[in-house]
């Protein structure tokens, strides 16, 4: 469905259901309101994420998000 070049913004748009997935990884969504810049790669390194982890958060987007 999407990787993890999707922008934050992108992402939220499209699933705003995403916003607590990625918060549960500790992955900031909105700074003073307005959507942070940057892919959720960019984002997951900031907080020091491994490849692995990245992947993690991937599949658990991914897997909310499907279509079924």
């Amino acid at each position: 469905m999407f990787n993890k070049d999707i922008s934050i913004e992108e992402l939220i748009e499209k699933f705003p259901g995403a916003i607590p997935i990625l918060n549960k990884y500790g992955v900031k969504c909105f700074i003073c309101g307005e959507p942070t810049w940057g892919t959720v790669e960019e984002a997951a390194k900031e907080k020091g994420m491994s490849d692995e982890k990245i992947e993690e958060v991937m599949r658990e987007l991914n897997d909310a998000f499907s279509q079924k």
